[in-house]
């Protein structure tokens, strides 16, 4: 085996770790994929007589390949109308494969990728890096240019922000799939009351309809306006809905087999949905392969 073959499969060794970093920091599995096609192209060039630790080493190129790309997609994201919400991972059964489940493991929901996308790219490497991943903050601070001490302020700033937010936390798949099939129910029948009594009273709902999209809209918020918005646009679709793991915790995929429209994720809080993530954008729904 030669050094290109061998660092070819020390790569690949550390690849499932590193896409799982890309995925947390950038919210997407093709951008993900996009991010360790760099970093390997770093390692390709790179001395590797000066990297002691080659885990350690591909992970701070990641972040700092991400970091890059979260900046620049901040930019172009000024003028995206909507909500513009991460690339989901789903499911139609109840296991994924190991490379997905890496991805959505440590309930990394679709909640807390939205979380997360509120903060700053410079926060959002901190938060990852650190409290996900135990990167100490010297190297943080060496990716974002900043002393030790501002790069632990980032975490802090952006572990309140998490902390702030509902994540389905401690709440099992099955009181999750009780609420949503309740949702579903509600919706078909077109029963507005019952409908309200599964939402909290500051559910907030959020449509990704793809950049430029004239059906985007911005969120909605509270349970009677969420309810109305449910019955006036999705229940003729309702019918063609079914459940799906989406990031691990129950959704609904809308459409026919082989065909989705729109993937649903929710978010459970206080023993009602506290948020519904619809994503219809069909650059991304392109992308989910239902198992």
């Amino acid at each position: 085996m030669d050094e290109h073959d061998w660092l070819a499969q020390e790569f690949e060794e550390h690849r499932p770790h590193l896409r799982t970093v890309a995925y947390r920091m950038l919210g997407s599995v093709t951008e993900s994929d996009d991010a360790l096609q760099e970093a390997w192209l770093r390692l390709s060039r790179a001395d590797r007589g000066h990297v002691d630790n080659l885990g350690g080493w591909l992970t701070t190129v990641v972040g700092r390949v991400c970091l890059d790309m979260l900046r620049s997609r901040r930019a172009r994201r000024e003028d995206y109308v909507g909500s513009w919400l991460p690339e989901p991972v789903v499911s139609l059964d109840e296991s994924t494969n190991p490379e997905d489940e890496a991805l959505i493991a440590d309930s990394v929901g679709l909640a807390l990728l939205v979380v997360l996308e509120t903060l700053t790219p410079s926060e959002r490497l901190a938060f990852v890096l650190h409290d996900m991943f135990a990167v100490p903050f010297d190297e943080i601070g060496e990716i974002v240019g900043r002393s030790p001490d501002a790069a632990r302020q980032l975490a802090s700033r952006g572990r309140r922000r998490v902390r702030g937010a509902p994540l389905n936390e401690e709440v099992g798949l099955a009181r999750q799939r009780e609420l949503v099939d309740a949702f579903l129910a509600a919706s078909r029948a077109g029963d507005f009351e019952a409908l309200v009594a599964v939402l909290d009273p500051d559910v907030v709902f959020r449509a990704d309809t793809g950049p430029g999209s004239r059906l985007a809209r911005p969120p909605v918020e509270g349970a009677e306006p969420v309810a109305r918005r449910v019955l006036e646009r999705g229940r003729p679709l309702a019918d063609l809905a079914q459940p799906a793991l989406v990031n691990g915790g129950a959704g609904l995929v809308v459409g026919r087999p082989g065909q989705p429209i729109a993937v649903v994720s929710f978010t459970i809080a206080h023993g009602r949905i506290a948020a519904i993530d619809l994503i219809t954008d069909r650059e991304k729904l392109a992308r989910v392969v239902p198992r």
